[in-house]
């Protein structure tokens, strides 16, 4: 086959190029340059689409003997994943960049474009597995438990899956894949792992939204609507948050106090005790549903997830005509905000994904989530 190898930089994307390779594949790689200013550098492993991460990536792809391009998507970038990230924070929901990414760049953009030059797959660094069953592909997490990415991938859907390799996906550690890597004398081996969010180099979210959408003071609220403080703009706070409320006044119990809700109409963050952010009962929208799936409106047992490394807790599912509702009949998710994505597992294997909409606890005097 001929495969596009999309090349981070990074040791993950560098390893599965090179076992695309071993596989007998034709490969080609490319760097996308998601960053509008190229000559950014790293700090640490802060930041990503640097030129020291194209450099990484041309000296992998030379080590490899393919051929090796970079891609410009930083407009497409720009216009998808970080004006997202800007108007879900301004809406007073919690979007995930990562899950956008997959959804609009990687599985998107970049696989159209390998399409249209006539690649048939396109090979990324991700730790998950695709699997033959009965004549369908399924995604399924990776033996690598702590570093898992089938939750952010889980927006591709079925269509893109059938085009997607992820070399890595029988890999049960990270430190088999930097042993890999050595072994093939890839210089990026013992290069440290990107984290946060890439377009937020230095790691502060709060200045990056306050750059992007101003100052808007407004008052942070107890449930019952009494004054405990201000903030700088609503937009920057997520349910289920505790440090950094500038409030006041102490609760009366000594307890801490969390963001329970986000109101962009009144400018308002309401704050509460921990137990009123559990929730049992979930709504999602624009879901994605696997082949397999029961998309008949019938409840089905499965397994949800709500974050990207979070534990999976058993829940009732069912498909709605445009969205999901899902019970959890035993343990209960603490501090699920909308905009967040929620996969549904059957096992290892995912089922579907949606976003949410809203999250309540059943017989709650009020949602322990906005309900929009």
């Amino acid at each position: 086959m001929r495969v596009l190898a999309a090349m981070s930089g990074g040791v993950d994307s560098a390893v599965a190029a090179a076992l695309a390779v071993e596989a007998g594949h034709e490969v080609v790689g490319v760097h996308m340059a998601l960053s509008r200013t190229r000559d950014q550098f790293r700090t640490g492993s802060r930041g990503c689409c640097s030129i020291e991460d194209a450099g990484d990536a041309r000296r992998a792809a030379d080590v490899l003997g393919i051929p090796y391009y970079v891609w410009d998507l930083s407009e497409r970038f720009e216009e998808t994943v970080v004006a997202d990230f800007l108007s879900e924070y301004e809406a007073g929901r919690t979007p995930n960049p990562c899950v956008r990414c997959n959804e609009h760049i990687k599985f998107e953009a970049l696989l159209d474009r390998a399409t249209a030059l006539g690649f048939d797959a396109v090979a990324t660094g991700h730790y998950a597995r695709v699997a033959d069953a009965g004549g369908r592909r399924e995604l399924h997490r990776s033996p690598n438990t702590e570093k898992d990415q089938s939750y952010v991938l889980a927006v591709m859907g079925p269509e893109r899956l059938a085009r997607a390799m992820f070399p890595l996906g029988g890999y049960a550690s990270k430190a088999e894949v930097r042993a890999e890597a050595e072994r093939r004398g890839l210089s990026v081996s013992a290069k440290p792992d990107s984290y946060d969010i890439c377009f937020v180099a230095d790691g502060d979210t709060r200045g990056f939204l306050r750059d992007r959408l101003g100052a808007r003071p407004g008052e942070i609220v107890d449930t019952e609507g009494q004054v405990l403080g201000e903030h700088d703009g609503a937009y920057a706070f997520t349910v289920g948050q505790r440090k950094g409320l500038r409030i006041d006044r102490p609760a009366d119990d000594g307890r801490p106090r969390y963001v329970l809700d986000v109101q962009p109409g009144s400018n308002r963050v309401v704050v509460g005790p921990a137990e009123l952010l559990t929730v049992d009962t979930i709504t999602g929208t624009g879901p994605v549903w696997f082949d397999g799936a029961d998309t008949s409106g019938a409840w089905f047992d499965a397994e949800v997830q709500v974050r990207a490394h979070g534990e999976p807790v058993a829940a009732r599912v069912r498909a709605t005509g445009d969205g999901l509702e899902l019970t959890l009949p035993g343990e209960r998710l603490r501090g699920v905000a909308p905009g967040q994505s929620v996969v549904v597992y059957d096992g290892t294997r995912v089922v579907g994904q949606a976003t949410v909409a809203s999250a309540s606890r059943t017989g709650a005097s009020r949602p322990a989530a906005a309900v929009r």
